[in-house]
């Protein structure tokens, strides 16, 4: 199985340096219950402004629920379902951008939402299990299909499942699976101090 540790300047935790986006899943092997569970409950624990919690994930589990995933799957960039099909797993991530308490405009929604689904990309990383958030969809074609309150605002589709070897994919995302991963460098976007004064090594 390929794997792709993180190239890092000094030592950080495991588990954030082999977590990465893969895009090759086996079509075979299913979520269980108790796996959604803990990824749904390392989400909860994310930290939120206020304690808010503004994120709604909903879960289309193709083994349990098909015509949920099917209208999930329906929702993606045809980019994406050239490797989505085999996903066996889609969460939609939602943003509720007002405060439970007062009704107010979270500015933070989307950063918190963001951080639960860090939490929950994590966490499957833990249970040996691959995801890949993607942008790619249509947010007025998950609102209709899911009946989600005009309020609410789609976030980010993920797909979760176990990676299996690239040669299931074909190009581009062959090419793009054995592609080492980078990063800027800790200068080009962490500074000291001031604005423009390069974090240094």
């Amino acid at each position: 199985m390929l794997t792709k540790l993180a190239n890092t300047l000094v030592p950080i935790d495991p588990l954030l340096a082999k977590r990465w986006s893969s895009r090759a899943i086996d079509a075979n092997k299913f979520i269980s219950r108790e796996q959604i569970l803990s990824l749904l409950e390392a989400a909860r624990w994310a930290p939120s402004c206020y304690a808010d919690e503004p994120w709604r994930l909903l879960v289309c589990d193709k083994a349990t629920n098909p015509e949920a995933w099917e209208k999930a799957f329906a929702c993606l960039a045809e980019s994406n379902q050239a490797w989505v099909k085999n996903a066996p797993l889609l969460i939609l991530a939602v943003a509720s951008p007002r405060f439970r308490h007062n009704g107010e405009k979270n500015r933070w929604a989307f950063y918190d939402v963001g951080g639960a689904c860090e939490n929950l990309c994590l966490q499957a990383a833990s249970l040996g299990l691959t995801t890949h958030q993607m942008g790619g969809f249509d947010m007025a074609k998950a609102h209709a299909a899911f009946n989600i309150p005009e309020d609410l605002d789609c976030a980010v589709m993920i797909a979760v499942g176990y990676q299996t070897e690239a040669e299931i994919l074909s190009e581009p995302y062959y090419e793009r699976e054995l592609a080492a991963r980078t990063r800027q460098p800790i200068e080009t976007n962490c500074f000291e101090g001031s604005w423009g004064n390069s974090f240094a090594k």
